[in-house]
């Protein structure tokens, strides 16, 4: 009965210590390099979370709290066109709880502050941007202790989904862009010419639409393609990936282990051109972790970005469709961070 209660204690005791280790969400960023922007990383802290504001979102942080190690294992984020780290700060708290550290590099030209590279130019150095983040995760003294950098997690959403499938092992080539959009410019008119503009339903659309093939044929005249790999990166998670430009037979045997999160009323990019096309060439040596079927573009960013900071083409493509419960992406967040604990963890 002694031995019994002995170690009762013990685990209560070391469950006590385990919440006190990981009492909040750990903030700090990595100043940029030559070359590459700032890298947001949340880890796990002992410190508790306090209020702190990031451009228009209101979180609960540690702002530059001492880390401690978690499971040893390191996730980078990369976020969709024009977007931050803070749009993924819900995903980064569920897998700090987890014991991930998580990294989120912010794309040069392709972010919330830099407009000026999105699109193919941006998706070329993505990819690489992840590695240099992993490379300045380990080049902290404060932080490299506590992690292995040879076994890393990588989840992006949208612009941060077309990185995912790269690393994940597909190729691409901005002529498949050029293509479909000369093929499908009705059906998927967002996303081959962004927030710019929209289609009406008036007799502008006409105009709209032979301009815009216009540019993308006189932006887009490269047949070349490209792919990328670091070996590092042992597990991906595509959110709403933007995928019409990828080879379909290079994701039908992904790299790495390789999940999806769908959205069915997407309205920036239409499922059956990407998510879904992504699925039949991978499925069955991919999964679908989640499927949202009333959910729009936005549905994985967690907070949202308040409408009144967004042009109104944006704001409309972003909006939850009438009826989405944002209820259950807690869940969704849950299920990532169980692939990555199956995938990444011993």
């Amino acid at each position: 009965m002694h031995t019994l209660l002995a170690r009762l204690l013990a685990t209560l005791a070391a469950t006590a210590a385990a919440a006190t280790a990981h009492a909040g969400t750990g903030v700090m960023t990595l100043p940029a390099t030559a070359g590459d922007g700032p890298v947001t990383v949340f880890y796990p802290t002992p410190q508790a979370d306090a209020p702190v504001k990031r451009g228009p979102f209101r979180l609960s942080l540690a702002e530059n709290a001492t880390p401690t190690r978690g499971n040893g294992r390191l996730v980078v984020i990369s976020h969709g066109s024009g977007g931050s780290g803070w749009e993924s700060t819900d995903l980064a708290k569920v897998l700090v709880a987890d014991g991930f550290m998580v990294a989120v590099p912010e794309h040069r030209g392709d972010n919330a502050r830099d407009h000026g590279d999105m699109g193919p130019a941006s998706w070329k150095q993505r990819p690489v941007e992840v590695s240099h983040a992993i490379d300045a995760v380990g080049r902290s003294p404060v932080l490299a202790p506590l992690v292995s950098l040879q076994s890393v997690g990588m989840y992006g959403m949208s612009a941060g989904g077309h990185t995912a499938l790269t690393l994940a092992g597909g190729r691409w080539s901005p002529a498949q862009l050029r293509r479909h959009c000369e093929a499908h410019i009705d059906d998927d008119f967002a996303s081959c010419v962004g927030p710019i503009t929209q289609l009406r339903g008036n007799l502008f659309d006409g105009m709209k639409k032979a301009v815009a093939l216009a540019v993308i044929r006189v932006k887009i005249r490269t047949d070349s393609w490209y792919e990328y790999r670091d070996p590092r990166v042992q597990a991906v998670v595509a959110g709403v990936p933007f995928a019409v430009d990828f080879d379909a037979a290079s994701l039908a045997r992904p790299a790495v282990p390789l999940a999806l999160v769908t959205s069915g009323k997407d309205a920036w990019l239409a499922p059956r051109f990407h998510s879904d096309r992504v699925l039949q060439a991978c499925r069955p040596r991919c999964e679908l972790l989640a499927d949202l079927p009333g959910g729009g573009h936005a549905a994985l960013l967690s907070p949202q970005p308040p409408a009144e900071v967004l042009s109104p083409v944006v704001a409309r493509l972003l909006a939850d469709p009438p009826g989405f419960d944002r209820a259950q992406m807690p869940a969704v967040d849950q299920r990532i961070a169980a692939f990555f604990r199956q995938h990444l963890l011993p």
